[in-house]
């Protein structure tokens, strides 16, 4: 029988081979490399960025090849599965006629703080001295802001990173994470570590008890928003079940590093945090979303929670932890729940706000990890406790992310409404030597630049937005008279622009412009200020709503900076 299909009316169409299938096509033995490396893991739809993980992990970048046959093995549009892995900034993917890239990537952070204290240089240095031995790669904010600059050698972060350092360490392929010590299962136990949760499993407190003792304490949540903490909870338990929980440990806002402080000294406090929020809400499974950025971290958070596990305290709760993969806008919490769910990382418009309609459409409680941090110490000691610490009409303790020209950068416990000159002078050690205090950011990337004169603010929730800035996530930023704003918010802009996830035209488009503008020596104030209104009027979420806050902060209170640049 002749290979070919005749058109069934003469003249029309064309020939077609027989048995020759559609699309892509995978050699078995392919197939069979790729359900053997992922399968540890379940086939699932919601964990195909674990897939990716894995897949990258074992062959150190992920070939077209693989990405086909993981998409047949899921039973996915190949579509589907290259539009996921696209979306992520540490994904390498290797198109067939490519060569896969060295094997050794170093990633120079050139956010901030980091290049306040000479990234762009050493970034120049480095691809002069390794050329095309390494795959080196500017990189947004680590989350090491105090020990700028930051270099990330494989996976092993290089802090305060000299070229010498970073040439060393890929000399010597030291490229797995660091761990620091940090307070294990039986060191917190010791302590009377879990006796609060158990007190909760065995009925000697219940679920609303907790949530009206919450209620009545100032806790927030300390991921930006500042929700309280105690409604939250309410209205999620409201919501008819099966409710979820998701633990946003994806701080990926310049200047933000407290999280990371929490986890890699202090797991298992925040971990009793995690289970008590869950058995309160009854959360069938908690995800907790944790930047790919902190891979110590995730050491210790596998090695501790196969170890709760074990010791039976999960309860009724599955909990399951998930690795981001290089998206700030993750950070956002419908963003984060559409990356659990397996996909791209695009923010969801609201309403139905998660705590209705979260991760798979159910009822969802997101919290931060500090604030889950701060539960057992107001549960044990009461909210009047955590309320008595505050200074300007604050309540509560923060932890304050300082970086910057500071002596002594770092993860500062203080009162709530504390001021930027008591947060230096009492906290930080005072300015470095030869560096006058000048400006500050408040609230990180998004929230804004004051001038030294407006030192005297405090430092909280609701107290900064009449002046165009916010507290947000609680990281501060010391500039001096070394420093230029104009600068500072040209870096800003510019990691919005490669951050946005280009869902919406008004923060896609928006922050490309502004860039484009802010580069020149002179400023179009007009035009800055209507892209920048048009931004914050019509972005589906807070990263490009947010995304002006630092140029308009420089066009209102720097004015004699700018007519020194136009000069």
């Amino acid at each position: 029988m002749s290979e070919l299909v005749r058109p069934r009316h003469p003249g029309r169409g064309r020939a077609q081979h027989r048995f020759v299938p559609k699309g892509r096509q995978v050699s078995p033995k392919t197939v069979s490399e790729v359900k053997s490396i992922i399968g540890h893991l379940p086939v699932r739809r919601d964990l195909l960025i674990e897939y990716l993980h894995t897949l990258q992990d074992h062959y150190g970048s992920l070939h077209s090849d693989d990405l086909a046959a993981l998409a047949q093995v899921m039973r996915l549009p190949l579509a589907e599965v290259y539009e996921t892995a696209t979306f992520y900034a540490h994904f390498t993917i290797i198109a067939e006629d490519e060569n896969p890239p060295p094997p050794i990537t170093v990633r120079v952070c050139d956010s901030l703080t980091c290049e306040m204290f000479g990234a762009q240089q050493l970034l120049a240095d480095l691809q002069e001295e390794m050329g095309p031995r390494v795959r080196i790669l500017r990189a947004p904010c680590m989350g090491r802001c105090a020990a700028a600059p930051t270099v990330e050698v494989g996976h092993n972060h290089i802090d305060h990173a000299t070229l010498n350092s970073v040439v060393s360490a890929v000399e010597s392929r030291d490229i797995s994470p660091t761990i620091p010590s940090y307070q294990n299962l039986d060191a917190y136990r010791f302590e009377g570590g879990y006796r609060l949760l158990q007190n909760c499993y065995s009925g000697k407190r219940t679920q609303e008890e907790l949530v009206a003792l919450l209620q009545d304490s100032p806790l927030r949540g300390m991921g930006g928003a500042g929700f309280p903490t105690g409604l939250k909870w309410k209205i999620v338990r409201d919501y008819k079940g099966p409710r979820l929980m998701a633990v946003n440990a994806d701080e990926g806002e310049p200047g933000t590093f407290k999280d990371r402080y929490y986890l890699e000294r202090e797991p298992h406090r925040f971990l009793e945090g995690v289970l008590i929020a869950a058995w309160v809400v009854e959360a069938e499974t908690v995800y907790i979303y944790l930047r790919d950025e902190y891979p110590a971290a995730r050491e210790i958070l596998l090695t501790e929670l196969a170890l709760v596990q074990e010791a039976g305290l999960y309860g009724n709760t599955k909990v399951e932890l998930r690795r981001g993969a290089g998206a700030y806008i993750c950070g956002e919490e419908s963003s984060m729940i559409e990356s659990i769910e397996g996909k791209r990382g695009l923010p969801r418009h609201r309403p139905p706000y998660v705590a209705e309609k979260g991760i798979f459409d159910r009822p969802t409680l997101v919290q931060n990890v500090e604030t889950l941090y701060w539960i057992r110490d107001i549960v044990e000691k009461g909210s009047d406790w955590f309320a008595s610490h505050g200074r300007n009409g604050g309540k509560g303790l923060r932890s304050y992310s300082v970086s910057g020209r500071v002596n002594e950068p770092g993860v500062k416990v203080a009162p709530a409404g504390i001021t930027v000159r008591e947060l230096i002078d009492e906290f930080s050690g005072g300015m470095l030597p030869g560096h006058e205090f000048s400006a500050y950011l408040p609230g990180g990337a998004s929230g804004g630049i004051l001038p030294a004169s407006m030192d005297n603010l405090p430092l909280d929730f609701g107290q900064l937005e009449k002046y165009g800035c916010f507290v947000g996530s609680h990281a501060v930023v010391i500039l001096s008279d070394q420093d230029s704003t104009r600068q500072a918010a040209l870096n800003l802009m510019r990691f919005f622009e490669d951050e946005s996830c280009g869902q919406c035209t008004p923060c896609r488009v928006g922050t490309e412009k502004a860039v484009k503008l802010m580069e020149r020596n002179q400023w179009d104030e007009a035009v800055l200020t209507d892209i920048g209104n048009a931004m914050m009027d019509a972005s589906i979420c807070g990263l490009g709503q947010a995304a002006a806050n630092p140029l308009f902060s420089v066009i209102k209170y720097f004015q004699e900076e700018k007519k020194c640049h136009a000069q």
